[in-house]
C-alpha cells in the first residue's frame, strides 16, 4: 500500500491544485519527494504553483490547465498521462465547486456544472487511473469529500449531496479493492479556509497533513479535526433526522447573513 514514504520519485496527481486545499496537499507531496501532475481551470496560476514548487523541492512538476466540468476533460487528461509515459501513483480527486442558497432560487445550469466536477469527474478519473494501480498492486486514490457528506445542508443542498456521493462511492470502492494492495479513502474537511471559503475556520495546511496521515490508515472514509469529526457523527448519525435538519438549517441561514 502506498504510503506518504513511497511516494518519493513517484507522480501523483492532484485536482483542483491551484489553491485552497489542493495547494497545500501538492506542498506536502513535493515535500515529500513525490513528483507532481496539477489540473486545474487557471493555466497562469497553475505554472507560477509548478515552478515554484519545483524550485523548492526539486521534483518534476507538469501543469495541465483543463475544466474539468468539460465531458471529456477526463478522458484527455488520461490521455495526456499515457501519452507522456506518466505513471501514476497517487491520484486525489481534490477539484470541487460550491454553490449557496435555496434550490429553488438556483441556476440549473450552474447546478450540472456543479454536478460535473464534484460527482462526474471524479469518478471518471478514479475508473480510468485506478485500474493500473490495481495491476501493480499498489498506489492510492484520495478522494476529497467534505463534512457536508454526512450532515444536512440547507441552502448547500445540491454541494452537500455530490459529497455524500463522494464519501458513499469511496467506501463502496474501498470494500471492493481492500485486497488489491491499492490505498482508497475519502477525506472529509469541515469548514476550511479557502477562496471559495473565506470565512472557513480551519486550515488547508491542516487537512494536508490529515491527507497524508490517512494514507497509512485502514478505513475508507477520515473526517478531518475532531470537532468536525464528532459535528459529522453527531448530525449524521446520532440526532433524529428532523432535529438535525432544523438544526442545520438555522446554522446554515445564520451563516449567509
Amino acid at each position: 500500500m502506498t504510503t506518504a514514504a513511497h511516494l518519493r520519485d513517484k507522480f501523483a496527481v492532484v485536482t483542483g491544485a491551484s489553491t485552497g486545499i489542493g495547494a497545500a496537499i501538492t506542498e506536502r507531496l513535493a515535500a515529500s519527494g513525490a513528483h507532481l501532475v496539477l489540473v486545474a481551470r487557471s493555466a497562469g496560476k497553475l505554472d507560477e504553483a509548478a515552478e515554484r514548487l519545483s524550485r523548492r523541492h526539486g521534483v518534476t512538476v507538469r501543469a495541465v490547465a483543463l475544466d474539468l466540468a468539460t465531458a471529456d476533460a477526463p478522458t484527455r487528461l488520461a490521455k495526456t498521462l499515457a501519452d507522456e509515459g506518466i505513471e501514476v501513483e497517487m491520484l486525489v480527486n481534490n477539484a470541487g465547486v460550491s454553490t449557496r442558497g435555496p434550490v429553488l432560487d438556483g441556476d440549473p445550469a450552474r447546478f450540472r456544472s456543479l454536478i460535473d466536477v464534484n460527482v462526474t469527474a471524479l469518478t471518471e478519473l478514479t475508473t480510468l487511473l485506478m485500474p493500473a494501480m490495481v495491476a501493480r498492486g499498489h498506489g492510492a486514490v484520495v478522494n476529497i469529500a467534505s463534512t457536508g457528506g454526512y450532515i444536512p445542508a440547507p441552502y448547500l443542498a445540491v454541494y452537500a449531496a455530490t459529497k455524500a456521493y463522494v464519501v458513499s462511492f469511496t467506501r463502496a470502492l474501498w470494500a471492493e479493492t481492500r485486497s488489491t494492495g491499492v490505498r482508497v479513502v475519502a477525506v472529509s474537511p469541515g469548514p476550511t479556509e479557502t477562496p471559495m471559503n473565506p470565512r472557513g475556520t480551519r486550515s488547508a495546511e491542516a487537512v494536508a497533513a490529515t491527507v497524508l496521515r490517512a494514507l497509512s490508515g485502514n478505513g475508507p472514509a477520515v473526517v478531518d479535526g475532531r470537532t468536525n469529526a464528532l459535528t459529522a457523527l453527531l448530525f449524521g448519525r446520532l440526532l433524529p433526522a428532523r432535529l438535525s435538519l432544523a438544526v442545520a438549517r438555522r446554522i446554515m441561514a445564520k451563516s449567509g447573513e
